[in-house]
C-alpha cells in the first residue's frame, strides 16, 4: 500500500509543478537571463541522464568497454552531426560488436 502512496503522491506533486508553471507572470518569462535559462538546462540535464547511463550501474560506478565504446562512437556520431536514428544505430552495433568480441 505505501508504494500506491508514493505514486499517488508523486502524480499530485507533478500536477501541481504543472499547474505553478501556468501562474508564472508573463513578464518573467520574456526576461533574456530566464530564457537562457530555459534553453540550457534541458541540455545539461540529458548530457548528465547520458553520462550517469554510461558509467553508472545502479548506485556504483561500472567502466563496461562496451558502453563506453558506444557512447564513444555516439559522441562522435553527434560531433559530426548524423541524424539521431544514425547515432542510435552506431552506438547500439558498435556496443554489440564490443559485446561480441
Amino acid at each position: 500500500m505505501t508504494l500506491w502512496i508514493l505514486v499517488l503522491a508523486t502524480s499530485v506533486g507533478c500536477y501541481a509543478l504543472k499547474v505553478l508553471g501556468y501562474l508564472v507572470p508573463a513578464r518573467v518569462l520574456h526576461r533574456p537571463q530566464t530564457r537562457r535559462l530555459v534553453e540550457l538546462v534541458p541540455v545539461a540535464l540529458l548530457g548528465a541522464l547520458i553520462v550517469v547511463e554510461a558509467i553508472a550501474d545502479g548506485s556504483r560506478l561500472h567502466l563496461d568497454p562496451a558502453r563506453l565504446a558506444g557512447f564513444a562512437v555516439g559522441g562522435v556520431a553527434v560531433w559530426r552531426r548524423a541524424p539521431f536514428l544514425v547515432v542510435v544505430l552506431a552506438a547500439a552495433l558498435t556496443a554489440g560488436l564490443v559485446r561480441l568480441a
